[in-house]
């Protein structure tokens, strides 16, 4: 199920950067375009999106606009997998 949030002023304000920016990556740019789109709709990231958001988030390389537009977008993705159970938890 999709989370209902949205992009906030500060991360669309970090993926507006990214965007402009002329050294940023394609990967960079694809997730802060996908943090844009957000910033008024309930909208959700794509599996694709999201996982080019996990290469930017653990790229040290990448700047701190990049990974807020990149958190920014992992916060909004479809959350497909069940948490997992920790060893020994009681039902």
């Amino acid at each position: 199920m999709a989370k209902s949030e949205s992009t906030g002023k500060a991360a669309a304000a970090s993926a507006s950067k990214v965007m402009k920016s002329k050294t940023a990556s394609p990967a960079e740019k694809s997730v802060a375009a996908s943090a844009l789109g957000q910033t008024k709709s309930k909208g959700v990231t794509s599996a694709t999106v999201a996982a080019k958001a996990t290469k930017v988030l653990s790229d040290p390389k990448a700047s701190k606009a990049a990974k807020s537009a990149a958190a920014s977008a992992l916060t909004q993705s479809a959350n497909k997998k069940p948490a997992a159970k920790k060893a020994g938890a009681k039902k």
